[in-house]
């Protein structure tokens, strides 16, 4: 169901979430087939109380054209929460005192969170640190200069568990502080060679997932992923990543959710490197080092005990570089938003967006090369 699947017949303000049963009945609402975050929200909206959103769970699911609808077993939940007292883990609900401030600043935070670890690690100053899982051994190096610097001027060190940057960054920052977030359960390991890493990581760091226990990750749930890795940092750096990855993904969530956005750059001829400096031509911060990081964040994210030994001014952010990727994003939007299977031509797009050759050009380059749009003799364009 979407958010347009029928029209809202009334707004209660959501009941605060004090008692168990309220909370049980959450998880079973979030549970319940076809229900994401959005409609989550709005049904509690509508209906003051999970319980009540569950009682006209089916209604509404036959409203917008599911028959035989059923809510989320009880059963089912019962059977998570065991798992998560089994593995040691711990659920934190949105809206209440534990959870992670930055991440509920984003329109689209999780409702419920895992956790296992140091969740003390949530309230310190955080940084995400992504790249190429077929990273080189120079990225690799670079990941862990920075995870290690930031960690030693008092960031938390947040990234995906993945292989190649993120490990080493995870790796790095170990003794520091770390988050994990992970794309299936947090009692699944993927990949299965970073099982050693996550295990040291719920020891002195804290490893996360939105999802459920013992859910096998799938491609669907690393960019559901990836929004929260942005969405826990004020600033997210890209190490290495090839034109097409999920590290842009992370970048353009990072941006969307108005964080700073900061990329290494590579080597021209080095594909690992093509989404980094494409980051760097639409305005991310180039970092070359972690006094780059610092001086660019400035000391406003950093423990007050720490920022004496720094001794670096806090420097203007560059507006312009930062206004200038937001449009370009815009633009990406706007472009393909216009563009559909049936070609049209170049020029009239260009009118229609009101916008200078100039800007659209290269923009549409990125598109053709991300292999979203396809053009076609004529100078026509489509939409792939």
């Amino acid at each position: 169901m979407t958010d347009k699947d029928h029209n809202p017949s009334s707004t209660h303000p959501p009941i605060p979430p004090t008692s168990e049963d309220e909370r049980f009945a959450r998880l079973r609402l979030l549970r319940s087939r076809r229900v994401g975050v959005s409609t989550y929200k709005r049904l509690l909206t509508e209906h003051g109380t999970a319980q009540n959103a569950l009682a006209a769970l089916p209604t509404v699911a036959r409203a917008a054209g599911v028959q035989n609808y059923t809510i989320c077993p009880e059963g089912v939940v019962q059977a998570e929460m065991r798992a998560g007292k089994d593995a040691g883990a711990r659920l934190i609900m949105h809206g209440t005192p534990d959870y992670p401030q930055t991440l509920a600043e984003i329109d689209d935070a999780p409702p419920f969170l895992w956790v296992l670890g140091n969740v003390d690690l949530l309230n310190r100053p955080t940084i995400s640190l992504v790249g190429a899982r077929n990273a080189s051994s120079l990225g690799t190096r670079m990941a862990k200069a920075l995870a290690q610097g930031l960690g030693e001027a008092g960031f938390v060190v947040v990234s995906g568990l993945a292989r190649g940057v993120d490990a080493a960054a995870h790796l790095a920052a170990l003794s520091t502080g770390t988050i994990a977030v992970q794309a299936g359960g947090i009692d699944v390991i993927y990949p299965a060679e970073n099982a050693q890493l996550a295990q040291d990581i719920a020891k002195s760091g804290l490893r996360i997932s939105e999802q459920p226990m013992g859910l096998q990750p799938m491609a669907r749930h690393f960019p559901s992923r990836n929004r929260i890795i942005a969405g826990l940092s004020r600033a997210t750096i890209v190490v290495e990543a090839a034109s097409k990855s999920g590290s842009l993904i992370t970048a353009r969530d990072a941006l969307d959710q108005g964080r700073d956005v900061l990329a290494v750059p590579g080597h021209p001829f080095d594909a690992r490197a093509a989404g980094c400096n494409m980051l760097i031509r639409d305005g991310a911060t180039l970092v070359r080092n972690t006094a780059d990081v610092i001086e660019v964040l400035g000391k406003a994210l950093l423990p007050e005990q720490i920022q004496p030994e720094l001794d670096l001014a806090p420097a203007q952010k560059d507006a312009m570089q930062q206004r200038s990727l937001r449009e370009t994003a815009a633009l990406h939007m706007q472009i393909l938003s216009r563009l559909g299977p049936s070609p049209i031509a170049e020029d009239q797009l260009i009118r229609d967006l009101n916008a200078a050759p100039a800007k659209v050009a290269p923009v549409l380059i990125d598109l053709e090369l991300d292999g979203q749009v396809l053009r076609q003799p004529g100078g026509l364009v489509s939409r792939v």
